[in-house]
């Protein structure tokens, strides 16, 4: 875990995501948290890691989400070399 993102203000931040308890819970949350272009943006990374998971080629994956090849690269990057924070949500929800 990155020390310059373990701030109090974080913590805090994740813990209110952790008290949301239904999909309009976070809409309303999220809505009046993010732009709509942040929102999006975010959303976009979550269905590229999951193409990538899903072994889809770059083009395919740029086609379908519309996300650049540097995006692309650094969410496989993630993936590849991160915290495991999106396999750890992929096995969550596979179950």
């Amino acid at each position: 875990m990155n020390k310059k993102l373990r701030t109090e203000a974080v913590d805090s931040l994740f813990d209110a995501v952790l008290s949301l308890q239904t999909r309009e819970e976070c809409y309303s949350f999220f809505e009046d948290l993010c732009t709509v272009n942040e929102l999006l943006s975010l959303s976009q990374r979550f269905e590229v890691a999951s193409m990538l998971k899903d072994h889809k080629t770059y083009l395919e994956i740029a086609e379908k989400t519309g996300a650049s090849t540097a995006t692309i690269s650094r969410v496989n990057r993630s993936l590849n070399y991160g915290n495991d924070g999106y396999e750890l949500v992929f096995d969550r929800l596979d179950k």
